[in-house]
């Protein structure tokens, strides 16, 4: 939410404001000037400054130097701080620092990891030697720690706790190692694997089309370039795809969602959509929802898409939240979203 009143912005972000509303020439020299961290801490709140007015930007500027003034909006992207920091550092150097900030927040390594998903975390530590893992989330929340141990596999997580409890204290270049590990290995991994492929940004653009819309976009896009729509077909989560969900992730979805959008969005699936979910309800609740769908009697294909991309988006929630699991065509579980 763009800030309203210089009062609102903390210092942090009104040294971000006058480094992008100095332009690149001053900002390089000011730059120039600072240690590596400074840099990184400056760098990550340029770029999730987002939008502020001319208003912030002129007052700031009369607050530090009373006869300047600047009129213009100026925003604070990934793309403009990038630019700047190659003015006066390596180009690795200036990759490492933006892999950072691009990844989770956090002013400590141990602040970042504390904001990575717990399922993540552990598919990454479930690799490492249980010491090193004791150590890591000895560093971490508490709650968050839990949450990891929880996901890890059961023998692993025990042997784990048997050397968290066991553990003294760990020595500064031991955990300095471990840091740093952690920052060259999996948080600049988890930065480069969280910038969103344009396929799959269109593909969820495209699952939210009506069909008759959806059908004639992709028709044009396979004429144009065939390879990018077959792409985007691939990571489309249609409302037939429900059918790689397991009956206790049918389950799921039957409790979260509404039930007059399901009666509906059968009403334009296929038979063996239709199957799945009945199979999966008991048998006086398949009852009334077929006796509701035989009274709506004939639906506008409009309404039955909207109940179908409805039902679609609460399954890729609880995806996303690790609450159910999409098999994928070879059979093999994985979690999506």
């Amino acid at each position: 939410m763009p800030k309203q009143e210089i009062t609102e912005l903390t210092g942090q972000e009104r040294a971000a404001v006058l480094m992008l509303a100095l332009g690149e020439e001053s900002a390089t020299r000011l730059f120039a000037l600072m240690d590596e961290e400074e840099i990184k801490e400056l760098s990550q709140t340029m770029a999730s400054l987002g939008t502020v007015s001319s208003d912030i930007v002129e007052g700031l500027f009369v607050q530090f130097v009373n006869q300047m003034t600047s009129t213009a909006s100026l925003s604070g992207t990934f793309t403009s701080t990038e630019r700047l920091l190659t003015k006066i550092l390596p180009g690795d150097q200036v990759d490492a620092i933006m892999d950072e900030i691009r990844g989770p927040a956090g002013r400590t390594m141990w602040d970042k990891l504390g904001n990575v998903s717990e399922a993540v975390l552990a598919n990454y530590l479930k690799n490492e030697y249980p010491q090193t893992v004791a150590v890591i989330l000895s560093k971490i929340r508490s709650e968050h720690a839990a949450r990891v141990l929880a996901v890890l596999p059961e023998s692993f997580s025990m042997e784990v706790v048997t050397r968290m409890l066991r553990m003294e204290a760990v020595q500064k270049d031991v955990l300095d190692a471990i840091e740093k590990t952690l920052r060259t290995e999996f948080m600049s991994n988890l930065a480069r694997t969280s910038r969103r492929d344009a396929h799959e940004v269109m593909a969820e653009i495209f699952n939210n089309l009506d069909r008759n819309t959806e059908s004639r976009m992709m028709e044009a896009l396979e004429e144009r370039n065939r390879d990018a729509a077959e792409k985007i077909k691939a990571l489309m989560f249609t409302f037939d795809d429900l059918v790689k969900l397991d009956a206790t992730g049918i389950q799921t979805v039957l409790r979260s969602i509404e039930k007059e959008k399901l009666g509906l969005a059968l009403k334009g699936a296929n038979d063996e959509v239709k199957e799945l979910f009945f199979s999966n309800m008991s048998e006086r609740a398949g009852k009334i929802l077929k006796e509701d769908m035989e009274t709506l009697g004939p639906v506008r294909m409009r309404d039955v898409d909207e109940a179908q991309a409805a039902i679609i988006l609460t399954t890729k929630d609880l995806a996303a939240k690790g609450e159910i699991v999409i098999s994928d065509e070879k059979g093999d579980d994985e979690l999506v979203y």
